[in-house]
């Protein structure tokens, strides 16, 4: 299915009660070939008047943490797990998750970034579940934050991908102590969005796929966080 075909259901759903009571069922944004796919819960009411994604306080949150991670939104592609605002900001019911996940569903498959980043527990919870992941409980959510998962494989036995959970940018507004936590995370997004610099010429990688290097390795570090590769840190990331 076409990423305009997927929009135009959207824009018009009544999978769920929450059709009542929106102004507008949110569309992501993005580049078609992003590498890397935010997933937020819901969107606010900033964003359900203007039909936009991020535009309220949560919004201004996440541009600084993009801009200190040296993304430009534009990179990216940013998208909602339940497409209509809750009302009154409560948590999704599952009925509700379960008629509106069709949509992320699909919109994943369009895009088929490499990197998935759910933000906070219910979309983390979703992505984590699609993927056969286990998933801790709530108490121990925390845990996964800034933390990089890898999927055996998607759907149908596709490719596999890159999970990064990070907390919500709504999380700083009303705990101005994460910002250490939350930054250091966000930084991994810069980071996430290409493959280490020295790929091709690294004789590390180049020694390791000589004795049957596998592909987790290639994907969590060569093509995932290099910057916490032991072989890039070795070398304090000179040219090789």
């Amino acid at each position: 299915m076409k990423l305009e075909e997927v929009n135009k259901q959207i824009k018009v759903c009544r999978r769920c009660r929450l059709f009542e009571t929106r102004a507008n069922a949110l569309c992501g944004e993005g580049p078609r070939d992003a590498r890397i796919m935010l997933v937020a819960q819901a969107p606010g009411e900033n964003e359900d008047r203007e039909g936009r994604m991020f535009i309220g306080p949560s919004g201004k949150v996440l541009d600084e943490l993009l801009r200190m991670a040296g993304v430009c939104r534009d990179e990216i592609y940013i998208t909602n797990l339940i497409k209509c605002m809750l009302p009154r900001y409560r948590k999704p019911k599952q009925d509700e998750i379960v008629a509106c996940s069709k949509y992320l569903d699909e919109e994943i498959d369009v895009i088929n970034p490499s990197v998935l980043a759910p933000l906070g527990y219910y979309a983390s919870r979703y992505i984590f579940m699609k993927y056969s992941l286990d998933f801790p409980d709530r108490e121990e959510v925390y845990t996964i934050y800034g933390r990089l998962f890898l999927t055996s494989n998607g759907k149908d036995g596709g490719a596999a991908k890159k999970i990064y959970p990070l907390r919500h940018p709504a999380a700083l507004l009303y705990n101005e102590g994460l910002s250490e936590e939350m930054e250091r995370n966000y930084h991994k997004l810069g980071i996430l969005l290409h493959d280490c610099a020295w790929f091709k010429r690294c004789p590390e990688r180049r020694r390791l796929q000589e004795v049957s290097m596998d592909n987790e390795w290639l994907e969590l570090y060569c093509k995932g966080d290099w910057e916490s590769c032991p072989y890039f840190a070795v070398e304090g990331g000179r040219e090789r």
